[in-house]
């Protein structure tokens, strides 16, 4: 699998997370059958600053397995969190959300 094709395929899972809902780097890796790939998922999000259209992807809905979150660097400001919490997602700690409350599971996509 090409690396802009694994790209493209997380950008349009991360593009499906529900408004007030979010899902983990893992999760969208197992989705897309690479097991362990929850970092390659990271580094493809992390390429959305010079992807064209990128800023259309919703990628503050995704966390890491305890619902942290671990991609805010990649946001300015504390703009992650505001996003989130304008979707009504709830936070057990200042940048943790409530992942049992708001996890949504890219499973339910065919592939």
């Amino acid at each position: 699998m090409q690396r802009n094709d694994f790209y493209s395929r997380v950008y349009e899972v991360v593009a499906m997370i529900p408004y007030g809902k979010v899902t983990t780097y893992g999760a969208i890796a197992r989705h897309l059958g690479v097991e362990s790939g929850a970092r390659m998922v990271g580094y493809a999000l992390n390429n959305l600053i010079q992807a064209p259209g990128g800023e259309g992807v919703p990628a503050h809905r995704v966390v890491n397995r305890l619902g942290q979150l671990t991609g805010r660097g990649w946001f300015p400001g504390d703009s992650m969190r505001e996003r989130l919490q304008q979707e009504g997602v709830e936070f057990t700690e200042e940048y943790s959300v409530n992942i049992e409350t708001h996890f949504w599971s890219p499973e339910k996509l065919s592939v």
